[in-house]
């Protein structure tokens, strides 16, 4: 009896304890993805990216996104996914470059024609593979390049042509010379600010305009505060999505191999899905009271003119940062 006993003891502590493990085997890693936007395209990104990721992974993963900066305004992020104290985030490219001067080459004016255009060169493989090295030796890596949009200025007072620029203080999407200087060209007075601080200055009109996106600017209702929305000719907003590399070795290679191809097969919807949000966000824009600007094609070269050869020369200070931007310069023209 006592032999009986002592067997359905040792059966109940290996029991117990294979209950206590559970948990621990189910859920090793917390993968936090933080974006200061919300209910947009970078959003549903990591929505799909999340899905999947947890459906593959087992329980061994669990994605927790933080939208609308709940973990902190964007210089914060930038500086925790470098620490990895945040696994990865997206930010508006001029954050990064602060981390990567290579990042800068997304921001340059005249790269890519249309969105469209800029999807198939940031997805042809050799330049993939040329991202993949960007912020090696800073400990992060390239997600998605996350083409978000064409760059937009809201302003209080419209902007029709590049003239109509000149003497405004603007806010850019970080201090970097390539996110200053072209503006500067055109008389912009560059004022860098996180989205977060954006608004309230937009509101007591310490600045005149910001850049940014529609879809921001829909989600936190900026068309209370001014109605002027103008698509800047042949330029992109890229809000890159960048992760901490360390974090992702750390997986094993079962798990950074889903981690990847989840992200990778959630990277779509910035083509076709991400057209269809921008024509939604104009459309709730315009019924808000707002108008949506695009400039003529003779100010539109205007523009490009003006502002190219500023970033060509920025570009060129940086024997890395020049390679990849005639890389992508070439590239470009093979998807004309």
């Amino acid at each position: 009896m006592q032999t009986f006993l002592k067997a359905l003891a040792a059966a109940g502590i290996v029991a117990s304890g294979v209950l206590a493990a559970a948990p621990a085997n189910a859920q090793q890693f917390t993968m936090k993805l933080s974006l200061p936007t919300v209910n947009d395209v970078t959003h549903e990104y990591f929505k799909r990216m999340k899905a999947g990721i947890e459906q593959r992974a087992g329980g061994k993963i669990k994605v927790d996104i933080y939208p609308a900066n709940q973990l902190g305004q964007l210089p914060a992020v930038v500086e925790g996914v470098a620490l990895g104290t945040i696994e990865a985030a997206s930010s508006a490219n001029g954050f990064w470059v602060s981390l990567e001067p290579r990042f800068q080459v997304l921001d340059a004016p005249g790269m890519f024609d249309t969105l469209e255009q800029g999807f198939k060169v940031l997805n042809d493989p050799a330049i993939r593979a040329r991202l993949a090295t960007w912020g090696a030796d800073k400990g992060v890596e390239v997600l998605a390049p996350s083409l978000y949009s064409q760059l937009m200025l809201l302003s209080h007072k419209a902007v029709r042509s590049a003239a109509d620029l000149h003497g405004q203080k603007i806010r850019t999407q970080g201090g970097a010379p390539i996110q200053v200087e072209p503006l500067k060209k055109l008389g912009v007075i560059p004022v860098s600010l996180p989205l977060g601080e954006a608004l309230p200055a937009m509101q007591n009109k310490t600045i005149d305009g910001m850049v940014g996106a529609a879809a921001p600017y829909v989600a936190f209702k900026y068309y209370d505060i001014a109605k002027p929305m103008t698509y800047l000719p042949s330029t992109m907003f890229a809000a890159p999505v960048v992760a901490n590399r360390a974090w992702l070795k750390s997986l094993g290679p079962d798990l950074e191999k889903i981690v990847r191809e989840e992200s990778r097969k959630a990277e779509e919807v910035f083509g076709e899905w991400d057209l269809n949000d921008i024509k939604s966000k104009e459309d709730i824009w315009k019924k808000n009271g707002g108008e949506v600007i695009t400039m003529s094609p003779e100010e539109s070269k205007r523009y490009v003119d003006t502002v190219s050869p500023v970033a060509a020369s920025i570009l060129a200070a940086n024997p890395k940062v020049k390679e990849d931007y005639e890389a992508l310069l070439a590239t470009a023209k093979k998807y004309k």
